[in-house]
């Protein structure tokens, strides 16, 4: 199981200190959430921030866009040091030529698709996706309360995948807790993202653990 703990609910203001414990978790990668206040309602921050947490960071970092034209910042994002690179669904016109424009530039290619959005509409670029990010929430904010609706598109969308791309990530991101994450994996998720449930807890590191254990 992939963890990554997603700095949107990080104590930023000991950004380092984060950093420093992630890197010495059982953490996999590390989620940075970048939003504009476009296509969502919050702003975030960017590609200078980004740049500096890959200088300390010793872990993938796994970027989702939550911005609006995204294809218009993708050498930007490489070049600020993203493994992963995730696009909106809704946000993409031409997302095959997205997608490949973020593989030819040497990074993994993600598409997130939001709590409305079917998984059928991921049929024709499947194939081509390192992986796809269920939100498990309305984008925008951490913190929000897990749709239930999000275990079927999991079976829908790990059923697609064992036809057309078998190795596809299958990555759930809103409202992931303990409790809930045994029935996610069940569901055909392998890596998931985790905000409150990481950096809220009393051991940030235990709980880390606890998940990719799972």
């Amino acid at each position: 199981m992939i963890v990554s703990p997603s700095f949107l609910s990080c104590d930023f203001a000991n950004l380092q200190s984060e950093i420093e414990m992630l890197n010495n978790s059982d953490a996999q990668w590390m989620h940075c959430d970048i939003m504009d206040g476009l296509f969502v309602p919050n702003i975030t921050f960017g590609q200078p921030v980004l740049k500096w947490i890959r200088k300390h960071a010793k872990k993938t970092l796994d970027v989702h866009l939550m911005i609006v034209q995204p294809e218009r910042y993708l050498q930007s994002f490489k070049d600020a040091g993203a493994d992963i690179l995730t696009v909106q669904y809704e946000a993409c016109t031409h997302l095959h030529r997205t997608i490949h424009e973020i593989k030819n530039l040497g990074m993994k290619a993600g598409v997130a698709i939001n709590p409305h959005t079917s998984v059928n509409l991921l049929e024709d670029v499947i194939a081509d996706l390192d992986m796809v990010l269920v939100m498990s929430v309305n984008p925008g904010f951490g913190g929000q309360s897990f749709i239930e609706h999000s275990y079927e598109k999991i079976r829908k969308l790990r059923a697609l995948a064992n036809e057309r791309n078998p190795k596809l990530i299958i990555q759930v991101d809103g409202g992931v807790t303990l409790e809930n994450a045994p029935k996610l994996i069940e569901a055909g998720a392998t890596a998931l993202v985790a905000g409150n449930t990481v950096f809220n807890s009393e051991n940030p590191s235990a709980t880390i653990k606890k998940l990719a254990d799972l």
